[in-house]
């Protein structure tokens, strides 16, 4: 995508980006990691949720989940989901930096952490959380979305890649992901 090293490139662009935070204190805290393997022609990290989960069944989805007493921050909340849900180990993760904070429809707020991790890891999907774990070339989203999911004013891309369908809060943020760093012009509104 670019001759650049992809830590290089991505600090850089998170550099010139003033991550738009939400004021809502009253809500709940979740922390998402969007790691990207490290190589020339990146992967996503993606995960689906269980089919037993009361919530997000079936989903795909970030490692990430809601923020705990003990957190000290939002990146640590990040980093140990990941760690829980896919065996991510924090040494293997490069923390770039914060991206845009947004509110699910379950009332989270929830931030995005753009992370680097080194190709070719295993993971592990935690049964209890996961069905799957997986990486998705990150030019899929270089592509026009394979539809876009609309309701009333709101209007939000979607993807599939091989048997994952992925869209809502997750295909929101790679969308707003890719048109701030990968300058790609993916039509959203919400």
């Amino acid at each position: 995508m670019t001759n650049m090293p992809l830590h290089d490139l991505l600090s850089m662009k998170h550099q010139q980006l003033t991550p738009r935070q939400i004021p809502q204190p009253d809500l709940a805290e979740a922390g998402v990691l969007l790691a990207l393997t490290d190589e020339p022609s990146p992967n996503v990290l993606l995960t689906r949720r269980a089919a037993h989960l009361s919530s997000h069944k079936g989903e795909v989805a970030f490692p990430g989940g809601k923020r705990d007493p003990e957190d000290d921050s939002i990146v640590a909340t990040a980093l140990r989901e990941a760690h829980e849900e896919v065996a991510l180990h924090p040494a293997d993760v490069t923390v770039i930096g914060e991206l845009d904070q947004v509110v699910s429809r379950f009332g989270y707020l929830v931030t995005p952490v753009l992370a680097i991790i080194p190709p070719g890891l295993q993971h592990v999907a935690s049964p209890d959380e996961l069905d799957a774990v997986f990486e998705v070339p990150l030019s899929l989203f270089t592509q026009p979305p394979s539809r876009y999911f609309e309701r009333g004013s709101i209007r939000l891309p979607s993807y599939d890649f091989e048997d994952f369908h992925i869209w809502g809060l997750t295909a929101m943020m790679i969308a707003e992901f890719m048109n701030n760093f990968w300058d790609t012009d993916i039509s959203l509104k919400y």
